[in-house]
């Protein structure tokens, strides 16, 4: 079992999700992660993170719906910490 943080949005504001989600991986050291938790499949979020950091992250589903999505986003081991616009 991982000891990496998990951000669960589901409760959340959609308006509020992805300010949440771009602070959690901006705290992130390189090689360190978190599970996202989401009630829909995050691809919007994805094609966010690729054109602000593009290669600056990882991007792996744990789980593909239908109720819950899980998705492990993280920093690259050796990557700097991004500057977000």
């Amino acid at each position: 079992m991982s000891d990496e943080a998990v951000l669960d949005v589901r409760q959340e504001p959609p308006a509020r999700r992805h300010t949440l989600i771009f602070d959690t991986f901006r705290d992130l050291g390189p090689g360190a992660g978190f599970e996202l938790r989401n009630d829909h499949d995050p691809k919007p979020l994805f094609y966010q993170f690729s054109a602000e950091l593009p290669g600056q992250f990882t991007w792996d589903y744990l789980e593909q719906g239908p109720e819950v999505w899980r998705v492990r986003i993280g920093r690259p081991a050796g990557s700097a910490r991004a500057v977000l616009p």
